[in-house]
């Protein structure tokens, strides 16, 4: 299964929140800034994962902030292609 993601509708102005989700994992990806509507921290697309079922914190993905959202999503992507290699025992 491909993992697509979509941009979340935030009442939030500006707030940029993207997620997706595949094999008993969800994905967040989120822009943030220096200053401004939204999240605050080092410019870029910070990247996170966690497990669905579990009732856990997230964890951020190595290299975030990233410069661009496909970069951020590619990194998802690897993430998952870990996570699933880990799980079938490899």
């Amino acid at each position: 299964m491909a993992m697509e993601f979509s941009r979340v509708i935030s009442p939030v102005k500006d707030m940029e929140i993207w997620t997706a989700s595949s094999d008993g994992f969800s994905f967040v990806i989120s822009y943030e800034s220096r200053s401004g509507p939204g999240f605050h921290g080092h410019a870029g697309f910070v990247a996170s994962w966690r497990p669905i079922d579990q009732n856990r914190s997230a964890i951020k993905i190595g290299g975030s902030p990233f410069k661009t959202l496909a970069e951020a999503e590619e990194a998802c992507k690897a993430m998952l292609g870990h996570l699933r290699r880990k799980l079938e025992g490899e």
